[in-house]
């Protein structure tokens, strides 16, 4: 595995929703991260709801936290909602930080 993606994973755990004590990443978020040949990221990444009020600064987050990373010089962030988040995906972490057991 590139060590780029690693290194962005670690940065999008620095990434909340400013209404969920939880970052992205343990929320279950995001779908995939890669990198290409061209150094581009690609972040597939849902939101909690399709109305999410917050959705452009999480976005923008997720793609600035990409960003940083040294080795990547573009990053894309697409946002689906197929399959819908649900309180599955989020890590054990997660769930426990947010009582969900």
């Amino acid at each position: 595995m590139d060590a780029r993606i690693d290194q962005i994973i670690e940065k999008l755990k620095d990434v909340y929703d400013p209404e969920i004590p939880v970052n992205i990443y343990d929320l279950g978020l995001v779908y995939n991260v890669d990198v290409d040949e061209n150094n581009k990221a690609n972040i597939i990444m849902t939101l909690t709801a399709p109305g999410c009020p917050v959705a452009d600064m999480l976005v923008d987050d997720t793609r600035q936290a990409a960003l940083s990373v040294d080795g990547v010089d573009d990053a894309h962030v697409e946002l689906t909602f197929e399959p819908p988040w649900d309180k599955s995906m989020m890590s054990e972490e997660a769930r426990l930080e947010l009582g969900f057991f």
